[in-house]
């Protein structure tokens, strides 16, 4: 089932994912270190966890909304409050493969900007026997993304982690940007004020 995991902030990152299938237990190998073997997946459940990532904590609030994809004002709304987002399809369902290519041409089309952190993860790499999407593909989809690629298997906790430092990673360095992006718009604006003080200063003293 398609299904979208909005996080908000207590003072940290906003983080949305998008998967294609058994979403929560990609989470709940995050958040408690376990696998749910049976899940309801229309319930709504929220969860909460601190982590450290290179040395830095992170606070996380992750809401898993059950399939509220389908709401347009709802899905639109979390787009647009999400810092990043982890894109996710089953390396055993080819069809999920372009689902995630159409959900980030949402993401683009929504936030009206190609720019945003996201991480690609090609779940359940513990089917091999049951592939339908080789590694190379993902490699190739999320390239044309310009993001970080990962295959995770929630059975047995391979690469969770990774993914989720790996965006975060991305939304800090984003913050950064735009720390030193307004830095110096504010010491352009500064020197801009300071040249017309020193123009109108000059004038006053020539009039004198």
């Amino acid at each position: 089932m398609e299904r979208p995991v909005l996080q908000t902030s207590w003072n940290s990152n906003f983080i949305c994912s998008w998967c294609h299938c058994e979403g929560l237990t990609i989470i709940m190998q995050f958040i408690s270190h376990r696998f749910p073997e049976d899940h309801d997946p229309t319930i709504e459940d929220a969860y909460k966890t601190q982590i450290r990532i290179d040395n830095e904590p992170a606070n996380l609030d992750i809401l898993d909304t059950a399939g509220q994809a389908e709401f347009t004002a709802m899905r639109d709304q979390y787009m647009r409050a999400g810092e990043g987002f982890i894109i996710s399809y089953s390396i055993t369902d080819r069809r999920s493969l372009q689902e995630a290519r159409q959900f980030k041409q949402l993401i683009d089309r929504v936030r009206r900007t190609a720019d945003t952190p996201v991480v690609l993860v090609g779940n359940k790499s513990d089917l091999h026997h049951l592939r339908q999407v080789s590694v190379e593909e993902g490699k190739e989809l999320a390239r044309e993304f310009h993001c970080p690629f990962f295959e995770t298997s929630a059975a047995f906790r391979l690469n969770i982690d990774e993914v989720f430092a790996a965006l975060v990673r991305q939304i800090r360095q984003r913050e950064a940007e735009s720390v030193r992006g307004s830095e110096r718009k504010t010491r352009r604006s500064h020197s801009f004020w300071s040249r017309m003080r020193f123009t109108f200063h000059r004038k006053q003293h020539s009039e004198h």
